[in-house]
């Protein structure tokens, strides 16, 4: 799976609610009115992540969690980035 050319990241980014293209990554940061409601999240999307073999990078924070998914070996987002940030959305639901 290779990288996606920039144009196709950011039409697709109009339908993945809040997710942002910086730095040859997706990001997106979740909030939360609890702290301990971040933690269960971030423990769903490493759950998710381990079964598609795909990991974001996370940073937990107080009631919020940055999200951002980015294909090291291949140096920037590809379709995998973009399925797994539709699905981390799911999980927020």
């Amino acid at each position: 799976m290779s990288c996606l050319p920039d144009s196709i990241i950011r039409s697709k980014l109009r339908e993945l609610s809040g997710w942002e293209f910086e730095s040859n990554a997706i990001r997106k940061t979740f909030t939360f009115n609890r702290y301990m409601d971040g933690i269960s999240f971030v423990m769903k999307v490493a759950e998710k992540a381990e079964t598609a073999d795909h990991h974001p990078d996370i940073v937990i924070g107080w009631c919020r969690v940055e999200v951002s998914f980015t294909s090291h070996d291949k140096g920037g987002v590809t379709e995998k980035c973009l399925y797994m940030a539709k699905e981390t959305n799911k999980i927020k639901r």
